[in-house]
């Protein structure tokens, strides 16, 4: 167990931007075809070695990245009775946003916890 007198060190300036760039790595999907999982993923595995906060920071970027397929794939199940189209909609918006926050709070620094997602990757 750490000593809670100990100062803990933020991360550094390129730390912080791999972390960030983990998250916003899923902005690939709007381009490439499942570049959503894609991006994040190669980032993870790339620089998770580097830092354990760009290990934690990619995890959850991936983790978010799961979770976000998965309720895609629900929508589209939820489209034939027109349900899923408004769905999707709010999905979009509400990924767009949580991404751009995470980004956001990593480059800052921040470790970012996606709300209500499952994790398969501790």
């Amino acid at each position: 167990m750490s000593d809670p007198n100990l100062p803990i060190t933020p991360p550094n300036a390129e730390i912080r931007q791999w972390a960030m760039f983990c998250h916003l790595a899923a902005l690939l999907g709007l381009v490439v075809p499942l570049g959503h999982l894609l991006g994040p993923l190669v980032l993870w595995i790339w620089k998770r070695e580097l830092d354990p906060f760009i290990d934690a920071q990619g995890k959850e970027a991936l983790n978010f990245q799961i979770s976000v397929t998965i309720a895609g794939g629900i929508c589209f199940l939820l489209m034939f009775v027109l349900v899923g189209i408004v769905l999707f909609a709010i999905l979009v918006v509400a990924v767009l946003i949580l991404i751009i926050l995470a980004g956001v709070k990593a480059n800052e620094g921040q470790p970012y916890r996606y709300p209500l997602i499952w994790r398969p990757l501790k």
